[in-house]
C-alpha cells in the first residue's frame, strides 16, 4: 500500500449550515459543494485546503453512523482518510497482513471516490478511511 496524501479529515457535526459559518466565515476556507450520500445516511461538505480537504459530516437520520457517533461522543473528528492509487490492492494487502477491516471491498463515497474503512481496533482507536479518487 502506498498512501500518497491525507485525502481528508472527517468532522462529525450536527449541522453543516451552522458549521460552515465557522469554517467559511471565520477561518476562510470555502466550501466546494454539499452532497448527500443516501447509502451512508450522511450529508457531506468538502472544504479544500491544499492537497487535502476538511469534510463536514451531518447524519440524515437518527440511525446514521454519524448521528450515532455524535450521540455517543459529541461533535468532533470522526475519521482520517488517506489516498491510495489503487484501493483494491490496498485492501488485499491489508487483509494479507491480518488487519481488521470494516469494508473488505470498496464502496462509493462522496465526490465519486471509492472508499473503505479500517476498523479502529486495528489502528489505535482511529477510524481510518482508505480512499481512491
Amino acid at each position: 500500500m502506498k498512501p500518497t496524501v491525507v485525502d481528508h479529515i472527517g468532522i462529525a457535526v450536527r449541522s453543516i449550515d451552522e458549521s460552515l459559518k465557522f469554517w467559511q466565515d471565520v477561518i476562510g476556507i470555502e466550501c466546494h459543494g454539499v452532497e448527500e450520500v443516501a447509502e451512508q445516511k450522511v450529508k457531506t461538505a468538502f472544504l479544500p485546503l491544499g492537497d487535502t480537504e476538511i469534510e463536514l459530516l451531518e447524519g440524515t437520520s437518527e440511525d446514521s453512523p454519524v448521528s450515532k457517533f455524535i450521540e455517543a461522543k459529541g461533535e468532533g473528528i470522526h475519521h482520517i482518510a488517506i489516498r491510495v492509487p489503487n484501493i483494491e490492492e490496498a485492501l488485499e494487502e491489508l487483509k494479507a497482513k491480518g488487519v481488521r477491516l470494516i469494508d473488505e471491498k470498496p464502496r462509493m463515497g462522496a465526490g465519486g471516490a471509492k472508499i473503505a474503512f479500517v476498523h479502529p481496533k486495528a489502528s489505535g482507536g482511529v477510524l481510518l478511511e482508505i480512499s481512491e479518487r
